[in-house]
């Protein structure tokens, strides 16, 4: 059957009629409602009070009808764009499984408040994305990975006044929005794991030595996070910064064994690198966890892959995704509202890969 559509105002409404799909507009639905245009936009959208009563009239003339509302209408109606901006590092880089984890459930959370999402990378050569983002009113609000200790993009959003949460916080976050999860208490969780099971001599496979030196807030607090638990506990802690892939991983662990052969166990949140590590301990024929242990922050996909399972804090990326979209969108529907953050810290799941030290005989 032919389908004819129509549509005029800048507000529209579809509706269906004996198998005909049409478009209808705002003014229609004033005019049978009896009301202004203004007071059904504001019904629509509930930028401003209605009375109950005028409210239940125009709905009764959208259910009389069957309107419902044509989305980019309503957009319109509400003065935003119904589409948030994830701010995710360079296209250059290698997202790890709790990024592209993160990525994935932004969208999904996106989605079931009916938004959607706009990605943009950010850092190297791609400034000109993020000021995009800032300037051209794409998106009501950003979401921003991989912060950094002083971070020049939170400040750019601040001034900005785009409202924003971001994964990870600045030193001194002040009155921002942001979702975290709390590296140095984890991997300090990780250290006193260790120790109880004997091992006293311990490194930390940190990420890379850029991020380190940037100011890279889960690298830096993992660091502190290390060196405070090995000096409560008692132990010797080394650490090393290792570059996000395989085959630096193999290098490092490698590295590690001829420098420290006492060294029994390891923490880490370097995800990248792991599968090298595996490789390592195979290659040196070390059984983990009687030989070796190893734990640390992860993605909970890679964790339970690994061979055996990893003891680790798993990253709740899903649940910080969730977290990221209401809190964004809870400061674009009231600018007033007082920022908030969240601190995640997840429980250490023991699995396979912790043991007892091997005592010598």
């Amino acid at each position: 059957m032919r389908v004819s559509r129509w549509q005029d105002g800048r507000t529209g409404c579809r509706r269906r009629i004996r198998g005909r799909e049409a478009h209808m507009n705002i003014g229609e639905i004033a005019k049978r409602a009896g009301v202004s245009r203004s007071t059904v936009s504001y019904a629509l959208s509930g930028k401003r009070p209605v009375s109950a009563r005028t409210v239940r009239r125009i709905n009764d003339v959208i259910a009389e009808l069957g309107y419902r509302p044509n989305a980019s209408a309503r957009a319109l109606a509400e003065g935003k764009t119904r589409t948030i901006g994830l701010v995710i590092p360079p296209a250059s880089a290698r997202l790890t499984d709790a990024q592209l984890g993160f990525v994935a459930s932004v969208v999904e959370a996106a989605a079931a408040h009916d938004h959607d999402v706009l990605l943009s990378p950010s850092g190297g050569d791609h400034d000109r994305s993020f000021e995009r983002i800032v300037t051209g009113r794409r998106v009501d609000g950003v979401i921003l990975m991989e912060i950094l200790l002083e971070d020049a993009r939170v400040d750019r959003l601040t001034g900005a006044g785009l409202p924003f949460v971001a994964i990870g916080h600045v030193e001194h976050p002040g009155a921002s929005w942001w979702v975290d999860v709390d590296y140095a208490t984890l991997i300090g969780r990780c250290v006193r794991h260790l120790a109880d099971l004997g091992h006293d001599h311990v490194v930390l496979i940190n990420r890379s030595e850029h991020l380190v030196a940037a100011g890279y807030g889960p690298a830096v607090r993992a660091t502190a996070g290390f060196v405070g638990a090995t000096a409560e506990c008692g132990i010797t802690g080394h650490t090393v910064c290792c570059a996000d892939e395989p085959a630096a991983g193999l290098e490092c662990f490698e590295g590690i064994r001829a420098r420290w052969p006492e060294v029994t166990a390891a923490v880490t949140i370097n995800e990248a690198a792991l599968p090298g590590v595996q490789r390592a301990l195979d290659r040196a024929g070390l059984d983990v966890p009687r030989d070796f242990s190893l734990t640390g922050v992860l993605a909970d996909r890679l964790a339970e892959d690994f061979h055996p399972p990893l003891t680790a804090a798993d990253v709740p990326a899903g649940e910080m995704a969730r977290l990221a979209v209401d809190l964004l969108l809870e400061q674009i529907g009231d600018r007033s509202a007082e920022p908030r953050h969240a601190l995640l810290r997840p429980a250490v799941a023991l699995r396979s890969s912790t043991g007892a030290r091997r005592r010598s005989s």
